[in-house]
């Protein structure tokens, strides 16, 4: 691969909660969890479910440091993060970064909260390995590694959330999930965020005819995916964070609609691997 291009890989697509079985296996249901390959450097975004089998993967590769990005603290992009083989190796060095919670709350005292009895047997403890807890502001950037920066943009979602702008050697993919678009308008945040991306990975949990009755409910649709990539000019659209509802025959449907409204638009499935 050339070095300046960024790998991403996905490992959990589906939103809510993890729906395995023989109607989802084509597509995947894992919840969400995408890697990023920048050169040398692994970035991670979300601890959904599919952050189980990355983690055995890493485990195999020699040891390198990681960041971690939440886009939110719902159960759903969290539930992995006490599987994750990397996080329970000691001498393993893990940044963990999310930029909804403050000034109320911090990444570390959700985490802990989660890891908590009744809800879960082990203390955050059990984690060996060198946790950096890093919080920021949503609309902040940062600068994770040598030669790549991060983007964000706060999203409306219940209880907040952040869409990531990963850039490496002249990319750019945007990680944009957990977001309640308005119909008829555009997020100026999000289209700044996304503009000219090579890759633009988006919560697409609903059709529009669905949104109707799911308003409140903090996800947008396919549809809207198209259109906020046509707006921002964005290259190539992911359509991500599928309802547990929908099998592998309508994800079949989406596919073919998507593909016919914007050529190229890709349907995200666990195991996939796309470079921008």
């Amino acid at each position: 691969m050339d070095g300046s291009a960024i790998s991403v890989r996905f490992w959990g697509v589906r939103g809510s909660i993890a729906c395995a079985g023989p109607q989802t296996a084509r597509y995947g249901g894992n919840t969400a969890c995408v890697e990023l390959r920048c050169g040398g450097h692994t970035l991670v975004f979300d601890a959904g479910t599919g952050i189980r089998p990355l983690g055995l993967a890493l485990a195999r590769e020699p040891a390198a440091d990681l960041d971690l990005f939440f886009s939110h603290t719902h159960l759903d992009h969290v539930l992995g993060l006490p599987f994750f083989a990397p996080a329970l190796t000691a001498g393993r060095r893990l940044r963990l970064w999310a930029g909804h919670l403050l000034p109320a709350m911090t990444l570390e005292a959700a985490v802990r909260r989660m890891m908590t009895p009744p809800l879960f047997p082990v203390p955050v403890e059990t984690l060996r390995a060198d946790l950096e807890f890093r919080d920021f502001r949503a609309g902040e950037t940062l600068r994770p590694c040598t030669g790549v920066t991060v983007r964000t943009a706060p999203l409306d979602h219940p209880d907040g959330a952040t869409g990531y702008r990963v850039e490496h050697g002249g990319r750019a993919v945007a990680y944009v999930t957990d977001i309640e678009h308005r119909p008829g308008e555009r997020a100026a945040a999000v289209v700044d965020l996304v503009r000219g991306a090579d890759l633009m990975i988006y919560d697409s949990t609903y059709t529009d005819a669905e949104f109707v009755e799911r308003k409140g409910w903090g996800h947008s649709t396919w549809e809207e995916a198209l259109r906020v990539a046509d707006a921002a000019g964005v290259g190539r659209v992911v359509l991500f964070h599928h309802d547990p509802g929908h099998d592998d025959d309508f994800m079949d449907a989406v596919a073919a609609a998507a593909a016919i409204s914007r050529p190229g638009t890709v349907v995200a499935r666990e195991g996939e691997t796309l470079t921008a």
